[in-house]
């Protein structure tokens, strides 16, 4: 297996706990609750809820639907980072139960992941070495690069997580 890797070294700041609401979508509550609290960069530690429907994106460009009633997530991983306009962009990986039992997986795609009850999320914030916490109303953000994941790493993970879980049926992954 061949990956790039950066290092960067800091620490981690301010955990939030949060909730999102139902039919909010996950990835873009993740976005604006970092923007609300003034986070430009930080990690997924936790999250468990369930989706209305999930679509998710495969490393390939393809891209696949699960319709619900609902679908867990039953595991998941992510990190959000601030653009060059300060906005925060998050990326966030899931391994699905889907309501026919299969365990499917990928990245949420922004704008097509409405949560079906609730969603419990555990961010915590990453100040590399100079960087200070920012809180909200600040203008000044912390200016950092993150160290990436390659993406067959990520689905390496996943599918890991997936068979650490019992999954029988692994037919709907795809790197």
């Amino acid at each position: 297996m061949s990956a790039e890797v950066m290092l960067v070294s800091g620490r981690t700041g301010r955990t939030v706990y949060a909730r999102v609401h139902p039919n909010e979508d996950l990835v873009q509550s993740v976005e604006k609750i970092c923007l609300s609290e003034g986070l430009a960069h930080c990690f997924l530690r936790a999250g468990l809820g369930s989706l209305t429907d999930a679509c998710v994106a495969f490393s390939s460009g393809h891209i696949k639907v699960v319709r619900g009633p609902a679908v867990e997530v039953i595991g998941m991983s992510g990190m959000v980072e601030a653009d060059a306009d300060g906005t925060p962009v998050a990326v966030l990986h899931g391994v699905l139960a889907e309501p026919n039992g299969a365990i499917s997986g990928g990245r949420f795609v922004s704008g097509h992941n409405p949560v079906c009850v609730t969603f419990e999320l555990v961010l915590e914030e990453w100040l590399p070495d100079g960087a200070r916490s920012c809180h909200p109303g600040e203008t000044e953000l912390a200016d950092t690069v993150l160290a990436r994941t390659v993406a067959a790493g990520e689905a390496q993970a996943t599918r890991m997580a997936a068979e650490r879980m019992g999954a029988e049926r692994m037919g709907n992954w795809e790197t």
